[in-house]
């Protein structure tokens, strides 16, 4: 009696995975057919955005490198040979000192007309105070045209906000393709050598294992860029306090801060007058002077001027690559001391991880390994997904067949499995909104799909 018993049980639980087995191999194939040409489309853009920094340094090397050698002029004097070239308009928003010798000096303004985090950048020569181009770049990264073109394209398909549909659902979709095929691989993989696997589905499948951990960490990443789960990230962040820290440049009740007045002396600068009353730029030296005597060390700073006279100047590292040098500070203007700061090396771990899983999406933390990684995992990316359109394709059902949908699969699963599946599905279709929307129409579609069949399918019998 035991025996059959458990001979039952047995049997059970093979009728109980193989249904499971079923639905997973129906929701990859659907979210393969129908998201796999965002997920294509993002993965090749995606790899041009990593490989043209180096481009862009022989497109732009006129902007990018001095072509005078001797000792810089100051700060101010570069500002003011931009303000002359440039007319008393745009408000200067940020200046990038030359990183080394060689190189031009941005100094960048904010003017009407311009998108979010995008300002108009005049290259100037910090030795002859020559300008040489005058071009939109982008943010943080400093990106120049043909980058920025290729991140809008890469984002949102050059139409706006409108088109960050398509990039949020390839990320939403692209982990959990990735995850249902290492379950699918795990399960063929046992019955190839009863059945045999075909040369498509060896080379889809392998492929697809090599890059899953890599395929995960940019689907997660790629989110917290996203417009719906990307809020919902950053409000999870702030919950479970994974907020990255940051500077205040409030300056109404702030202390004077970790600087010493004793800088105010350096420069032309006069203290006791305010920068926003006149030219901001006269306190550029002054303002990199104190940044340096505060810890700032890397070559790679941007320096904004005060927005308002009860608001600091911020000097910022954003050498992103490694080891990380993203260092901030507040400057109080009327004081030259230090008001404010976060410094890398103190953020919590889960920020840095952050930081770091971004930089490495784009391909910037390693530099040129990371590039060429990246680069690699989109091609590989790209013949993969063209791999399971070929095996759709010579697997398609033959007319009058019936065919087999994600319903059908999804009635067969045991009461347990079914309630997790929906409760599964609820909880990933509030946390990433378009996947909810896109499995609601994944269940529409599969649904018609079926009643389509289902009706040819009694129109043949009929006839019979």
């Amino acid at each position: 009696m035991t025996k059959h018993l458990s001979s039952a049980g047995h049997a059970a639980t093979r009728v109980s995975g193989s249904e499971f087995r079923a639905f997973i191999t129906r929701l990859h194939f659907y979210v393969g057919l129908f998201v796999g040409p965002f997920i294509l489309v993002a993965a090749l853009t995606g790899t041009l955005f990593v490989l043209t920094p180096q481009i862009e340094t022989l497109i732009y090397a006129d902007q990018l490198r001095a072509q005078t050698q001797g000792e810089p002029r100051s700060l101010a004097d570069q500002a003011q040979a931009a303000r002359s070239y440039i007319g008393q308009g745009p408000r200067l928003f940020a200046m990038r000192p030359a990183p080394k010798a060689g190189a031009t000096t941005r100094v960048m303004f904010s003017q009407p007309g311009l998108g979010d985090s995008e300002s108009r950048a005049i290259f100037v020569d910090p030795v002859s105070l020559r300008i040489q181009g005058d071009l939109i770049v982008y943010g943080t990264s400093g990106n120049l045209p043909l980058r920025t073109t290729i991140d809008y394209l890469h984002r949102h398909l050059l139409l706006g906000e409108i088109g960050r549909v398509y990039s949020e659902l390839a990320a939403s979709w692209l982990w959990i393709a990735a995850l249902g095929g290492v379950l699918l691989w795990s399960w063929q993989s046992n019955q190839a050598a009863r059945t045999g696997v075909g040369r498509l589905r060896r080379l889809h499948s392998t492929t697809g294992i090599w890059l899953a951990v890599g395929l995960v960490f940019l689907s997660i990443t790629g989110l917290t860029w996203s417009k719906w789960a990307g809020d919902h990230i950053d409000q999870a962040r702030g919950y479970l306090g994974w907020t990255t820290p940051s500077v205040t440049t409030k300056l109404t009740g702030v202390s004077s801060g970790t600087g010493s007045s004793e800088h105010a002396s350096h420069g032309t600068h006069d203290p006791g007058v305010s920068p926003i009353a006149g030219d901001p730029s006269i306190l550029l030296d002054d303002i990199q002077f104190v940044a340096r005597q505060g810890g700032i060390d890397s070559p790679f700073i941007e320096i904004r001027p005060a927005k308002a006279a009860d608001q600091a100047w911020l000097v910022r590292e954003y050498d992103r690559s490694w080891p990380t040098q993203v260092d901030t500070i507040a400057i109080d203007p009327s004081t030259l001391s230090v008001v404010s700061r976060a410094d890398f090396e103190t953020f919590p771990l889960i920020a840095k991880l952050i930081r770091w899983g971004i930089d490495a999406h784009m391909g910037v933390l390693f530099g040129l390994p990371n590039q060429l990684l990246l680069a690699a995992t989109g091609f590989v990316l790209t013949t993969m997904i063209a791999l399971g359109y070929a095996m759709w394709w010579k697997r398609r059902p033959s007319a009058g067949v019936m065919p087999k949908t994600l319903i059908a699969a999804w009635v067969r699963l045991s009461p347990a499995i079914k309630v997790a599946t929906v409760a599964v599905a609820i909880g990933l279709g509030w946390a990433l909104p378009l996947m909810g929307v896109s499995t609601l129409a994944f269940i529409v579609v599969d649904a018609l799909r079926w009643k389509i069949a289902l009706s040819m399918w009694d129109a043949q019998q009929s006839l019979i």
